[in-house]
């Protein structure tokens, strides 16, 4: 599985319970800096956190993707469009939260949410 981290770099305990909450080995870690001109347009900085994981067509379409998105929300959205077109269907998602009362701030993995079943559950509800 390839894990693209589009937020804090993630310690190798949180590394293993993401490993254990999919049932995948994590083969690969890309870790793409995050940070957007918020005076300049957003599209354009997206497509470029996208290119930054150097991954083909192929890897897009093909590879067993997961996402820890970046934290700020409009970011995150747009990131989400720009990857649903490179990949063809919605990656899975790493959610984390903090770890209460940890000193200094430290997150946790919290769950990982398969997107696709829950865009496939939502037509449903039409």
């Amino acid at each position: 599985m390839l894990l693209l981290n589009f937020s804090h770099p993630i310690p190798t305990d949180q590394l293993t319970r993401l490993e254990q909450l999919t049932g995948q080995t994590i083969a690969r870690i890309i870790e793409i800096k995050t940070q957007i001109d918020p005076q300049a347009p957003l599209v354009p900085q997206i497509v470029a956190l996208a290119d930054a994981c150097q991954l083909s067509p192929d890897e897009w379409q093909t590879a067993p993707l997961l996402i820890v998105p970046p934290s700020l929300n409009f970011v995150a959205v747009t990131l989400l469009a720009e990857l649903h077109g490179r990949c063809g269907y919605f990656p899975a998602m790493v959610r984390t939260r903090p770890v209460e009362g940890a000193l200094p701030p430290r997150y946790e993995i919290a769950e990982v949410i398969n997107l696709q079943a829950v865009r496939d559950a939502a037509r449903a509800r039409r």
